[in-house]
């Protein structure tokens, strides 16, 4: 917002000082002011400091000049802030662009930036001297955080420092009216990064165009490629050669995970899935993340792209690269899943790349611009409703990240560490709160050492020093463990408490909210593993309200991955000593063996073999396993997407349920699981009792979430954890509560699975801080 206090007294405008605070360099915006200010014949100058951008401008119409600031401001800038003050005159003869300053604060750094309309029709243009070049880029778009070494943004602080401009390149760097004025990895293919394709013993077998053509050669024969992009290498095939697609998945041991794709454009894109228009505007925004879409009923994909999955991760090119990849190819669509060895970071060192993917690409088609920060694909979805269209992030990351998350107001410096699962960590600075891009499970050193990297890169650019941090209870957890050796306050944030406190950051709020947070499992203070939590919260602290009902997990983490087990576990605790006489009914002895369920029977009243459960996640994988819909978990949420998938609209059937409405309220599925054992004996369609049993959570979340209104006098509720990542059962609950005059609030800025977590903690221990409650 403007701060113009100063512009409202007597004396005429003449000389002013501006501060700009945002997004607002490597945007194009101190040329924008440049040529606003030569075209009004305004005198003064523009340079880029730390926090942002400082403007000395002086002449007679001053007030139409702040107005076109913001109006016409280039689109990528972001502003967020505008200081306004009287200066003495500068004694400039003229408005020029003037060198960096550094004043030891922080500016925000851009994300990396899809290729843009003009560089891209210049690319194709033969007439012109980037024609094929895959590293043309302008003011407007290409790298940026992922090479930006330090602040402020410019060339020698990137790793395009060891690429000298030629005399042309330097020519449209220093011209204020060409795009590439102080577009800071400016270059051609006379001075700029190249591309070489090598084999699987790293002897180089082309280089430069040739390079290019032997890869699209190489993906139209089926092989397996290694390709170095923007923030990483991607692992890449033909995904309508069912052969690639399935050795990939070989090769990479990813079991059942779908795989990203990329295509060269919104029809082709068509073909196979169904774009709404929402979904085609995040296609091709600037950021480009994959968006999860709906397989049509004829689409003619490979199963092993997205095996019993009913949507499809698409992205379009983002790259130049991309786009020449595309370029007389005879691939609709690539396989584009993300290079690295199975639970470690991204690749992105050529070397490493070499050493490391060898024995999953056949080629190698790599470039010699460094990668300073590794930076996964962003993954979207959009959530349809009656009255809204709404953005959800699965993954936040390349695209939108490091663009901070504006908070209320000002406060300390503090640091969220995350979880262990899609971990990220926040950082909080001024009234900013800057979540890392996606860093991943927190299982190995590999992992560890990209959260350090990113973590002193963070404070680096942002200038942020933490005074506190703040971390899971889970004893177990690589990021507890982290934590607890920091020289900082530290502060333990219950896992659930920190998913409602990530969509209060989101709107600022600080109040008692009713807290619902459904998902996998989390730490909970009882020494029990939560996951189905209706909480009474502010940010002083919370009171569990109620919860799923707690259920043994035979084999503990081995249930998780084999969710029959919670199946049996279910039935058992249901029926007691006719349990084998319902597991007759149900299959489960004959697919599994009796001496195996016997096992399990035998372990669960054990709590170091089976530790209770309040998880929601937990019961999804159990009715999916019951109902043979998915019994393997080979990636995580792999059995409530088989569930979603075959979820019917427009039935409001459900299954009986048990809710007791105690001052700890709680939510009992024994009889939701008799009713669909049921109805698997009358062969009731799969479909019916998936659709059913949706139904069924969202009548309970909605019936405890009134309960807890009437009693408490609160009426806005606060939805998290990643089970409402599931759009039917989240859409159905925010329809439910709307009608009783709740007003929902649900993240939109971070996901909300366990990656929104890190978000939470901070602004949990943030605003306790500033409240003086710690």
């Amino acid at each position: 917002m403007y701060n113009r206090t100063m512009i409202h007294d007597e004396r005429p405008i003449e000389s002013l000082r501006i501060s700009v605070r945002g997004i607002v360099q490597g945007v194009g915006f101190r040329p924008f002011v440049y040529n606003l200010a030569r075209s009004m014949g305004l005198l003064g100058f523009i340079t880029n400091t730390a926090e942002g951008v400082e403007i000395a401008v002086e002449g007679n119409d001053l007030s139409l000049f702040l107005d076109k600031l913001r109006a016409e401001a280039p689109p990528l800038s972001r502003i967020f802030a505008v200081d306004i003050a009287f200066a003495s005159p500068s004694g400039c003869s003229e408005f020029s662009i003037r060198d960096s300053i550094n004043t030891g604060r922080f500016t925000l750094v851009s994300p990396d930036i899809s290729v843009c309309n003009d560089c891209r029709e210049e690319m194709f243009d033969t007439q012109d001297r980037r024609y094929c070049y895959p590293f043309i880029n302008c003011t407007n778009c290409g790298p940026r955080y992922s090479i930006t070494r330090s602040v402020p943004y410019d060339r020698s602080h990137t790793t395009m420092d060891g690429f000298a401009m030629c005399g042309r390149c330097q020519e449209e760097y220093d011209n204020p009216g060409d795009r590439r004025f102080h577009a800071q990895p400016n270059a051609c293919p006379d001075c700029g990064p190249q591309v070489t394709l090598a084999d699987a013993d790293g002897r180089i077998m082309e280089s430069r165009n040739a390079a290019i053509a032997g890869a699209i050669e190489l993906l139209h024969q089926g092989k397996i490629l290694a390709i170095k992009g923007l923030g990483g290498f991607h692992l890449a095939c033909d995904a309508a050669n069912t052969e690639a697609v399935e050795t990939l998945r070989l090769r990479k041991r990813r079991n059942n995970k779908p795989f990203a794709l990329m295509a060269p454009g919104l029809e082709t894109i068509r073909k196979v899935c169904e774009v709404s228009d929402e979904e085609a505007a995040l296609l091709t925004s600037s950021g480009r993340p994959i968006v999860l879409l709906k397989k049509r009923a004829d689409c003619s994909l490979p199963e092993a792209v997205a095996p019993r999955n009913a949507y499809i991760g698409f992205m379009l090119p983002y790259t130049p690269l991309h786009y020449l990849l595309f370029h007389q190819s005879l691939c609709d669509a690539l396989v584009m899943t993300s290079g690295n060895l199975t639970e470690e970071p991204l690749v992105i060192d050529n070397q490493e790349a070499l050493k490391k993917l060898s024995g999953l690409a056949d080629s190698f088609l790599l470039h010699n611009r460094d990668i300073f920060m590794r930076v996964d694909d962003s993954v979207v979805k959009v959530r349809r409703q009656p009255s809204e269209v709404a953005t959800c992030f699965v993954r936040r990351s390349r695209g939108y990240v490091p663009e901070p998350i504006v908070l209320k107001d000002e406060g300390p410096d503090v640091m969220g560490c995350g979880a262990d699962l899609k971990n990220t960590f926040a950082l909080t600075k001024g009234r900013y709160a800057i979540v890392s891009q996606h860093i991943g499970d927190m299982e190995n050193y590999e992992t560890l050492t990209f959260y350090e990297e990113t973590l002193k890169n963070l404070k680096s650019l942002y200038r942020a020093e933490p005074t506190a941090i703040a971390h899971d209870l889970h004893p177990g957890y690589l990021s507890t463990h982290w934590a607890l050796q920091q020289p900082l306050k530290q502060y333990g944030i219950q896992h659930h408490y920190a998913h409602i406190g990530s969509v209060m950051a989101e709107y600022g709020i600080t109040e008692k909210v009713i807290g619902i947070a459904f998902d996998g499992n989390g730490f909970g203070e009882d020494g029990n593993l939560w996951g189905g939590e209706f909480l009474i919260a502010d940010i002083a602290g919370f009171t569990r309200a109620g919860h799923l009902s707690y259920l043994p997990l035979p084999g503990g983490e081995k249930a998780i991955t084999e969710p029959w087990r919670i199946a049996v576990s279910q039935i058992s605790k249901a029926v007691g000593d006719d349990v084998w006489d319902y597991l007759a009914k149900t299959g489960l002895i004959g697919k599994y063996g009796g001496k195996n369920v016997d096992i399990l029977l035998k372990i669960i009243g054990n709590r170091t073999f089976s530790p209770l459960s309040s998880g929601a996640g937990r019961i999804f994988d159990a009715v999916a396993a019951l109902t043979g819909i998915c019994d393997r978990n080979t990636f995580e949420g792999e059995t409530a997407i088989a569930l979603e998938a075959l979820v019917l609209k427009g039935n409001d059937e459900t299954y009986p349920i048990d809710i007791g409405f105690r001052d700890l309220m709680e939510i009992d599925f024994c009889m939701t699981f008799l009713a669909i054992i049921n109805d698997m004996e009358r062969n009731v369609d799969r479909r019916l009792i998936a659709t059913k049993f949706h139904n069924t959570v969202a009548a309970a979340i909605l019936n405890v979430a009134v309960k807890l209104s009437s009693v408490t006098n609160i009426t806005r509720a606060v939805l998290s954890g990643g089970v409402f990542q599931n759009n039917y059962l989240l859409n159905r609950v925010l329809e439910g509560l709307a009608a009783e005059k709740i007003v929902a609030y649900t993240n939109e800025k971070v996901p909300c699975n366990d990656a929104g977590i890190s978000l939470g903690q901070a602004y949990i221990i943030r605003q306790r801080m500033k409240a003086g409650l710690e």
